[in-house]
């Protein structure tokens, strides 16, 4: 199997080249945006047509949520324009596509977790531009997986976790948005989960093509979610103070860009598919030194 990886040095790039290295019967070429610019089409075709990968996996984006509400035009040119190219490439050599999106899509103002066919309502820019890149997707390539997850985090890069076991270093309280309500995803297990669908398509035929969701478990708060890194820190000797942790309103932290109150995705449909799981991101927390370094 040859498999080509785009933003390999992001959260669920590094994850991918770190499992793909320990695999013996997988060819992979893995590049971030200095090594290839995916808004690029002539770049992007000739690389394409040259490696001929059986199926390509974009892990790159613009994920700056605030930045983009002023970065409109470079938000879709990476986020639209870069998996448009990536799609067509891979059409043209037969290839199938997985393509990761996000919760941003919707409007966040369901009851209830989100399923895939559930009408999309973004509320600003960076949402936007994921959703039409979904869309370019599915148009330039019938063979393609668009995976929604949320609340990414890892040992790589800036995320949640990181944020907050680098804000305890200096505070003694922190308060914390109460109201908005996701699944914690470890980028780890996104990895994890592209390559078991790439196998799935490329070795066994598995036709599971369109959208699909897949975020961690349980669904939590953001403060709860916090609360539960803190726990973790201080059982695991990564925080030897103590912290006050306080629930806030999502009015009292005002951001450029509005956040979904609900990102609650349901995982059926790839388990049902795909046989994968939920991410467990409460088990993806038992090593937080490595994510303090």
């Amino acid at each position: 199997m040859k498999l080509l990886i785009t933003g390999s040095l992001g959260q669920v790039g590094s994850c991918l080249v770190k499992q793909l290295s320990t695999m013996d019967d997988v060819e992979f070429l893995a590049l971030d945006r200095e090594e290839l610019d995916i808004t690029n089409a002539n770049q992007v075709d000739d690389l394409v047509a040259t490696f001929k990968p059986d199926a390509i996996i974009n892990a790159a984006a613009h994920t700056a949520v605030d930045r983009a509400e002023e970065e409109v035009e470079l938000s879709y040119a990476i986020n639209r324009d870069g998996p448009s190219n990536l799609a067509k490439a891979a059409n043209k050599v037969g290839a199938a596509i997985l393509h990761i999106s996000t919760d941003y899509v919707f409007a966040g103002d369901k009851d209830g977790e989100y399923v895939e066919s559930d009408e999309t309502g973004p509320q600003g820019v960076y949402g936007k531009s994921k959703l039409a890149g979904e869309l370019a997707v599915a148009e330039a390539c019938e063979r393609h997986i668009i995976l929604r997850t949320a609340w990414v985090f890892s040992e790589h890069g800036g995320n949640f976790v990181k944020s907050m076991l680098r804000l305890v270093q200096t505070r003694d309280t922190l308060g914390i948005v109460a109201d908005q309500f996701g699944g914690p995803t470890y980028a780890g297990d996104i990895a994890k989960a592209l390559l078991d669908i790439a196998t799935s398509i490329v070795k066994g035929g598995n036709t599971g093509f369109g959208v699909h969701h897949y975020s961690g478990m349980p669904h939590v708060g953001w403060y709860d979610f916090a609360n539960t890194i803190f726990d973790e820190a201080t059982q695991q000797g990564v925080l030897t103070s103590a912290i006050t942790v306080n629930p806030i309103a999502t009015s009292d932290y005002p951001t450029q860009a509005k956040r979904p109150a609900n990102s609650r995705l349901n995982n059926n449909k790839i388990y049902i598919q795909f046989g994968i799981s939920p991410s467990d991101w409460k088990l993806a927390l038992k090593n937080l030194k490595d994510y303090a370094s």
